[in-house]
């Protein structure tokens, strides 16, 4: 069986939030990994000017795209990314999901911003590809429209009123010291998720970049083994 995995960045980020955990997939398995850039999101993007329904697109046509290649697809979303993939659970078959500091509650770009400066300093920056465009990152984050913003959260209120149709097995993955999303946004989807099979995870030192949690190692595991639970040996190289 032929398995494809869409990870979905977060707001005003890009495919560095979740690189650590792709090379981690990539290591392990043999999976078709798909990581879409929102439509603003890339160098040069004019933020400013994209709708919450672009983003929703762009992710739809990932999907698309990954499920005429293979047979079944897993969503992992970081942040926005995770309501995205909720909403991508909504749509399409959606075989397993990974909720990442899932921002089921309201962000705010200025905390954002604290958080990422943390993220964007040394030692960590060293792990990032010299073509990166961590500063580009930086930059949004201090000049986040106002317009961008409100259309994310048009995308939390597009997707909430529907949790409990969702019904795919689910594993959320939360920092303990995030400042971003509150510690009670993963206790909302866990409760409010009609999935029967859930799996909540907390890291006790992530931040809102889980990805580059200390700890990160540990959790990775779990959601693999979470990932790989029904049929290890078909999907899982080691």
């Amino acid at each position: 069986m032929k398995t494809g995995v869409i990870i979905l960045h977060g707001f005003t980020g890009g495919s560095f939030e979740v690189r650590p955990f792709v090379q981690y997939l990539k290591d392990k398995t043999d999976w078709m990994i798909e990581i879409p850039v929102l439509p603003g999101h890339e160098p040069g993007g004019r933020l400013a000017e994209i709708t919450a329904e672009a983003w929703l697109m762009e992710a739809e046509l990932a999907y698309r795209r990954l499920s005429k290649q293979t047979d079944r697809i897993f969503v992992v979303g970081f942040s926005m990314g995770g309501l995205i993939a909720l909403y991508l659970a909504l749509r399409y078959p959606v075989e397993r999901l990974v909720l990442l500091s899932a921002a089921a509650r309201y962000i705010s770009p200025r905390l954002l911003l604290a958080d990422a400066a943390i993220l964007l300093s040394e030692p960590v920056v060293r792990h990032f590809p010299p073509n990166t465009f961590y500063h580009l990152y930086r930059y949004k984050l201090a000049n986040t429209p106002i317009r961008s913003a409100y259309q994310f959260t048009r995308i939390i209120q597009q997707i909430e009123p529907y949790y409990s149709r969702i019904t795919v097995p689910v594993c959320i993955v939360q920092g303990k010291q995030d400042s971003i999303v509150p510690y009670s946004s993963a206790h909302l989807l866990y409760h409010s998720l009609g999935s029967s099979t859930k799996q909540l995870i907390f890291s006790d030192n992530g931040k809102h970049h889980i990805c580059y949690s200390d700890d990160c190692a540990e959790w990775f595991e779990k959601v693999l083994e979470f990932m790989c639970r029904e049929d290890e040996q078909q999907t899982c190289l080691g």
